[in-house]
């Protein structure tokens, strides 16, 4: 049985963690399969949307512990493959929406802060539960610290307390935390949002999120005026303006999407 499902429809791909017996743990094989499912979203130019969610009442536990225990003296545990994950996620050229209305352990964390927007249901719990098993948040530091306050960022790791969605949403952790019948319709809401940004500039606004900034204000705003240039000259950007002026819509909204 497969681990992690996908469908698309509309402009989204909705890729599903689906082993929810294991709690959505961060085994080698969810891993793989997470993974190839990003990819065919990635390449899939129908696709403008990723939303990231789950079956069963967990989001993901992190990694699975029983499969690292097994393989201690190997060198090949899961958490090997996590950094690749984390990468595919924060870098791939389509906004990733994370969506999740159950616990998010370790690991999971790390998934919900590569995602470019999270959205969680108020009762949803969060835990950097790393120190308590005796080992650190190494790896989802690389997304994780971005999104939140430094002080928060120490407290939790530091504990591994347990805090809920309003919480993780006042420190940067998730985009919104609402009562979980609210959960789907606010997924759609970005969503339409989404889709009707072009294809090559909603990629280059998560590059132009990411990057470094130039030594100095002059040279950044020189960076930053030819970044600009580039794109009202590019194909999209004339379809976008000519579109504006005709009144209507740009080529590049997936057909069905009002």
């Amino acid at each position: 049985m497969p681990l992690v499902r996908s469908q698309t429809a509309q402009g989204v791909a909705t890729v599903t963690l689906d082993s929810p017996t294991n709690r959505n743990a961060l085994s080698t094989a969810l891993i793989e399969e997470l993974l190839a499912a990003l990819a065919a979203a990635d390449a899939d130019v129908s696709v403008r949307v990723v939303v990231l969610t789950h079956t069963g009442p967990v989001f993901c536990s992190g990694a699975d512990l029983k499969e690292t225990a097994a393989a201690f003296g190997s060198g090949r545990p899961p958490i090997n493959r996590l950094g690749e994950v984390l990468t595919a996620i924060w870098e791939s050229p389509k906004p990733v929406v994370a969506r999740l209305t159950g616990p998010a352990r370790a690991g999971g964390l790390g998934l919900v802060a590569a995602a470019d927007i999270a959205v969680c249901s108020l009762d949803a719990t969060f835990a950097f539960s790393e120190v308590r098993i005796g080992v650190i948040p190494a790896v989802i530091s690389a997304t994780v610290l971005p999104r939140l306050s430094p002080r928060a960022a120490a407290e939790l790791f530091l504990t591994g307390d347990v805090f809920d969605g309003a919480r993780a949403r006042e420190i940067g952790l998730v985009t919104a935390a609402v009562p979980a019948d609210e959960v789907d319709a606010a997924v759609a809401s970005f969503v339409a949002s989404l889709v009707r940004g072009a294809p090559g500039a909603l990629r280059g606004t998560k590059e132009l999120l990411r990057r470094r900034k130039a030594d100095t204000f002059s040279d950044e705003l020189a960076a930053m005026t030819e970044l600009s240039v580039s794109y009202f000259g590019s194909a999209e950007g004339i379809e976008g303006i000519m579109s504006f002026r005709d009144k209507r819509r740009p080529n590049w909204i997936p057909d069905g999407v009002s």
